[in-house]
């Protein structure tokens, strides 16, 4: 199965501030008990039709789904369960048939040929079907937002579980509203917002903007909500996990779910003494690596820095990396399909595969923040968003696209980016209008580059031609 998060330790949870962080916090696995409790009570027994919960990369939102789905269906409470990709339903289904083999769970799909992963046909409790109305009576019902929006003629569920929220217009959510009576919305508000192929400016200001998220625009109109939030990331390593909480969730702190030492990223081959492999050997130690490449405005898929992502990756593979963690007793091979290439464009992407391919290196994940959103491996390189570039655009600038690019790693995470970006963001200062009855987004892409760098700088490697 893919798309959705690969983690099933145990959840985080609600109301912690930030002195709840500190050396008096109880562990991570209490901290999470008590949150998914919180969470569990408010959706089962609260008064609300809606419940909110913030989760930062790595959490363990599709765990929440499941276990909360669960427990709803369990208490004889049918319910529907709406995700933004059929990737993201398929594993859900996934999940919750591997979970509980002999509950009935509905797979509402298109019309379209193959219009979800065959491997669910395995579960034999698993019904699917391209209309509603046959799999009403089951236990759980999972699809799309679009397909649920196409969907008439059947009795409204009393429980519904949003997937992925804060990655959901609003006008999506007022589509099938009227389709359930209470739900849990569960999300990443650090991540994309919503994607429009349009401009959305006509709208700011407005009660209802439609290209605003799900989750935003529900507690404009309805502040009294349960809002929780899960502090734990358990895929973020802690030496990732404090940058990552301080650039993206400042007002929402977390924590990792270990320590250090709890990992390792080691290499069977000793280093060469080339760039590359000075690179890995600092994000083997430390967990972040920055590649600096001369400064030079160059074009987007600059040959050079393509060249140098493909090469980080080909040693990375050459020296037999081994990953060590909570998860098993022995260190893993690292392997070709727990390496992601992470791009701010698809022409990029397309680049560091052609790249990749000249170097005779198969099954790497190469692909945009869009589509890694959601995935976890146990190294990324990451092609920063502004390296060569010659201005700083909001669409560079957008806070989610950074923070994606750089939670996706259990281990360690190679930053490749040519010199001047600091200077670049001093001469590009954020000028984007102010809007009456626009809520301002925190925390700013612009302060977000200028940490992040702050704190890689201190990892960085030279690159020399």
């Amino acid at each position: 199965m893919t798309g959705a998060e690969a983690s099933t330790e145990p959840l985080g949870g609600a109301g912690a501030s930030a002195g709840a962080l500190g050396a008096a916090a109880p562990g991570p696995g209490a901290a999470a008990a008590r949150a998914t409790a919180a969470i569990l009570r408010d959706t089962l027994h609260g008064a609300h039709r809606g419940v909110v919960v913030d989760s930062p990369p790595g959490a363990g939102k599709s765990t929440l789904v499941v276990r909360a789905a669960r427990e709803l269906a369990a208490a004889g409470r049918p319910l529907m369960i709406v995700a933004q990709t059929n990737a993201q339903v398929d594993d859900l289904v996934d999940r919750l048939a591997t979970a509980e083999p002999d509950l009935p769970v509905g797979r509402l799909h298109s019309s379209d040929p193959n219009p979800y992963d065959p491997a669910l046909d395995q579960h034999p409790a698993v019904v699917t079907s391209a209309r509603a109305a046959e799999l009403t009576g089951l236990d759980v019902v999972v699809s799309t937002a679009a397909k649920w929006a196409h969907t008439k003629g059947v009795e409204p569920w009393g429980h519904a579980i949003v997937d992925e929220a804060y990655q959901m217009r609003s006008d999506a959510l007022l589509a099938v509203a009227g389709l359930f009576e209470r739900a849990l919305f569960v999300g990443d508000p650090g991540q994309l917002d919503p994607f429009s192929v349009v401009g959305a400016e006509q709208w700011a200001g407005l009660a209802y903007d439609p290209s605003a998220s799900a989750v935003s625009t529900l507690l404009a109109h309805n502040p009294e909500l349960p809002q929780h939030r899960l502090p734990v990331s358990w895929r973020l390593p802690a030496s990732a996990a404090p940058l990552v909480s301080a650039a993206f969730y400042p007002y929402t702190p977390f924590r990792s779910g270990t320590g250090h030492g709890d990992r390792r990223l080691s290499f069977g081959v000793r280093s060469d003494g080339s760039a590359a492999d000075r690179v890995l050997d600092e994000a083997a130690e430390s967990g972040w690596g920055l590649l600096e490449l001369p400064a030079r405005h160059t074009p987007r898929t600059d040959p050079e820095a393509v060249r140098a992502v493909a090469l980080v990756v080909r040693r990375l593979l050459d020296r037999g990396g081994a990953a060590s963690s909570e998860r098993a007793e022995e260190p893993v091979p690292l392997t070709a399909d727990r390496i992601a290439v992470g791009t701010a464009h698809r022409d990029q992407a397309a680049a560091v595969r052609a790249a990749l391919a000249d170097l005779g290196v198969p099954g790497v994940t190469v692909d945009t923040a869009n589509r890694l959103q959601g995935r976890e491996f146990d190294v990324t390189v990451v092609l920063h968003p502004l390296s060569g570039r010659p201005d700083a655009t909001a669409f560079h600038l957008e806070t989610g696209r950074l923070c994606v690019l750089a939670s996706r790693h259990r281990h360690a995470c190679v930053v490749v980016c040519r010199a001047g970006v600091t200077e670049l963001l001093d001469d590009h200062p954020s000028t984007e209008p102010v809007q009456l009855g626009v809520t301002v987004k925190f925390p700013d892409g612009w302060e977000a580059m200028m940490s992040t760098l702050d704190q890689w700088s201190g990892h960085r490697v030279v690159w020399r031609p």
